[in-house]
């Protein structure tokens, strides 16, 4: 069985009085959780080996009873990982599934908690971006209800009504609700697949989420090249905000994200090779002259684990993450300038390389499904998203064409 649990302490959180809680370790293929089992205690009371509370233990009236309680605990967890194993069932469970069996979460209860549980599920498989954006909509709904807890009973057609008109009274936008309600409904769809929740009590049957056109974000081929051609010290940051812009073009418009994370290992048969941290798709990518001279110019003196791009200064994912977020609003505001100086008047983002792309590739007749693997969409409506704003002269070309006769 690849399905173990303990009674641990928790040393990674301390309370105020120097004691950590104590819980259930779950481990399942090789992933860890934990389920808190209400009571706390300092490290020199806990004996590890026993996995219990110490008689010398002056916090409750009755060490052995509450020691009792806690092998109660377990053995009620035992029993059920041992029944959904003898089902054939443990095994296509993941580890945030198995958690919500043992712990018992139902339809009455807290939806914050839950949340919270798949936050740290997400963390543990670092997979920092759906963690982070998970968290947001936690502490925007935290906000809302003014720190009461949330039921998921209490989540339905009337509350995310009431939710999108205290959004919109904040002076909030309609695509920044999207994302919120986009949220709240994957939470709630883990919930139900994990037999955690009703199907009836889906909110979202009735609840149209709305989005708003957003404004235009590829670039025309006269703006790409003033980029190309801007005359910049190699001192300067822009000089290397530039070069990052330029790469991911070249890069079939290639996250930041992706980009910061590239190693010289990437490199190969003079070739970029990785994975997509988003959807983890493939991607083998020739590298042309002009990307050629962008990472020769970060490839001098690196070893073959080094980063190519000097992005990333620490050493664990996490920390690497957070690296790449602080990195990314720099180089967002250095975009600006570099917008001031090529007397680009759109606004300039990470993004917009990314859309660039997309759509020069259409206007150089790349078959819609050639862009679409591309970019790495598994649909096409994802790709017609990126595409659907042709630049205005386009359009007035092809009007020229209709209406001379």
């Amino acid at each position: 069985m690849n399905t173990n649990i303990k009674i641990s302490l928790d040393k990674r959180r301390q309370k105020k009085d120097s004691s950590y809680p104590i819980i259930l370790r779950l481990t399942h293929f090789r992933k860890t959780t934990s389920i808190s089992l209400g009571h706390s205690v300092q490290k020199e009371f806990w004996d590890d080996k026993n996995e219990k509370i110490k008689r010398a233990f002056k916090g409750t009236n009755s060490v052995s009873k509450l020691n009792n309680q806690f092998l109660k605990e377990k053995a009620r967890a035992v029993d059920i990982i041992d029944a959904l194993n003898e089902k054939e069932e443990l095994d296509h469970l993941s580890i945030v599934q198995l958690k919500s069996k043992i712990v018992k979460i139902t339809s009455y209860e807290s939806f914050f908690v839950y949340g919270k549980m798949l936050v740290d599920e997400m963390k543990a498989a670092d997979r920092f971006g759906n963690a982070n954006t998970y968290y947001a909509v936690i502490k925007v709904l935290e906000k809302f209800t003014n720190g009461n807890d949330l039921k998921f009973n209490e989540i339905n057609y009337d509350f995310l009504n009431k939710f999108e008109r205290w959004h919109y009274s904040r002076g909030n936008s309609v695509n920044s609700l999207s994302t919120y309600m986009r949220t709240i409904k994957a939470i709630i769809n883990v919930a139900i697949r994990s037999d955690v929740l009703s199907k009836d009590a889906y909110p979202f049957t009735n609840y149209k989420i709305r989005t708003a056109p957003t404004e235009k974000r590829a670039l025309d081929i006269t703006s790409l090249k003033s980029i190309m051609l801007l005359d910049l010290e190699e001192s300067d940051n822009l000089f290397h905000y530039r070069n990052y812009f330029l790469a991911s073009y070249m890069l079939y418009g290639i996250s930041y994200m992706d980009l910061a994370f590239l190693t010289t290992e990437n490199i190969i048969d003079n070739r970029i090779k990785f994975q997509r941290k988003k959807t983890a798709k493939p991607y083998d990518i020739g590298i042309t002259e002009h990307l050629g001279k962008i990472l020769s110019f970060y490839l001098k003196d690196k070893s073959s684990s080094d980063f190519i791009f000097p992005i990333i200064k620490r050493d664990t994912f996490e920390l690497q993450y957070k690296d790449v977020l602080w990195a990314r609003k720099r180089y967002n505001k250095g975009l600006k300038e570099i917008a001031i100086k090529c007397k680009i008047n759109q606004r300039l983002t990470s993004y917009v390389s990314r859309h660039s792309f997309a759509t020069q590739a259409m206007l150089q007749d790349v078959p819609l499904q050639a862009i679409s693997a591309m970019l790495g969409h598994n649909r096409l409506s994802t790709t017609q998203i990126y595409l659907k704003t042709l630049p205005n002269e386009i359009l007035d070309n092809y009007n020229r064409d209709l209406v001379d006769i």
